[in-house]
């Protein structure tokens, strides 16, 4: 029922916003792989609410139980079991929507497609789901690690305030030094006064996370229809308020020739295939091509606003309703750590996978 996620390395999600908690269990993850419960829970701190005023005042510590596949800080194995107990939630908040529609949000498709829905918080398509996935990227970082894959991500944009620069001219060890996740802390301070002006203004505004692996082999990515790029487009478009996806050049590849756009082939002093450009980003023919792979990932605003909205209650007569509760102005600055997440899952997969392609 679309609860799971890849094939080898494979991800099964369950919990609600407003449940007793929400989890993972991970399937195929090789033994001996060297992982402390300590490392899923940095990367659980990364994305949990209340880290700023620029996020929502929800306050969850997001405290990671390992229940299976770990023992003596390495992987058994067996499938890993990690539960994240809910301990913030106000339920009452969403008690004037249990008829209403949210613009924009899933109320009436999953109202539509289930006859029911959990209204307290949005219940199962809540972005709280998505704490689920950064536990489970970070055993897939541990895995990737062992063969000196690394992915990264930042945010590039808040509305209209972007970084000037390509990730190539940044120094992405600086993304955590600030609010915002912005390795480019001039930009960054723009970014978080625009972010604090939309909050009380009691709206909400949108944005681009850049996303960079490093250290990818030639190889991953299987034809025709896992292309590798396929995979990781797949995997950002199943976070919650993401709009688009490109990698590599992206759209603005349309705007160049061929003649301008190819990556010539050339090989360096230590003998290695390279290309002299990467326009392609690291893949090619969804293969990936030794090259870094880069990509950007659209996130809209996010839907619920504090003010007034007309819309329709489940009877289809018209209402106003404005959104109460903790939310977040804008989901940028949380996204970082699930599309960081999100990434080392698909490279995770594709990594075992190509160890089938030849002998």
């Amino acid at each position: 029922m679309s609860n799971s996620f890849g094939s080898i390395f494979r991800i099964t999600t369950f919990g609600e916003s407003h449940g007793v908690g929400i989890g993972v269990i991970i399937d195929g993850c090789p033994a001996g792989v060297a992982l402390a419960a300590d490392e899923i829970q940095q990367a659980l701190d990364r994305r949990r609410p209340g880290q700023s005023d620029l996020t929502t005042p929800r306050k969850e510590a997001d405290q990671v139980e390992v229940l299976s596949g770990l023992f003596g800080g390495y992987t058994t194995g067996t499938p890993i079991s990690l539960l994240i107990r809910n301990q913030d939630q106000a339920s009452h908040d969403y008690s004037h929507i249990e008829h209403a529609y949210r613009p924009s949000h899933a109320d009436y498709t999953y109202d539509q497609k289930y006859g029911r829905r959990d209204y307290r918080g949005g219940g199962r398509s809540s972005a709280r789901e998505t704490a689920a996935r950064v536990a489970a990227g970070a055993v897939a970082a541990a895995l990737l690690r062992t063969v000196g894959i690394r992915a990264q991500s930042y945010v590039s944009q808040v509305g209209a305030v972007a970084v000037p620069v390509g990730y190539e001219q940044l120094d992405l060890s600086l993304i955590d030094t600030n609010l915002v996740r912005c390795p480019h802390p001039e930009t960054a301070d723009r970014m978080a006064a625009l972010i604090r002006q939309t909050r009380d203004r009691h709206d909400t505004v949108g944005g681009i996370v850049t996303g960079v692996a490093l250290g990818v082999p030639v190889g991953l990515g299987e034809p025709v229809f896992d292309k590798l790029h396929a995979e990781l487009g797949k995997a950002m478009l199943s976070i919650n308020a993401v709009k688009g996806f490109e990698y590599g050049s992206g759209f603005a590849g349309t705007l160049l020739f061929g003649s301008e756009h190819n990556d010539a082939f050339y090989t360096d002093e230590a003998g290695l295939v390279r290309t002299r450009t990467n326009h392609s980003g690291g893949i090619q023919g969804g293969i990936s091509n030794g090259q870094d792979i880069y990509f950007r990932v659209a996130f809209k605003p996010v839907a619920t606003i504090l003010q007034p909205q007309a819309t329709i209650n489940d009877q289809g007569e018209e209402i106003m309703l404005a959104g109460k509760g903790r939310h977040d102005p804008c989901v940028l600055p949380r996204a970082v750590p699930i599309v960081d997440a999100m990434t080392n899952l698909v490279l995770a997969d594709m990594l075992l996978r190509a160890r089938a392609n030849k002998v």
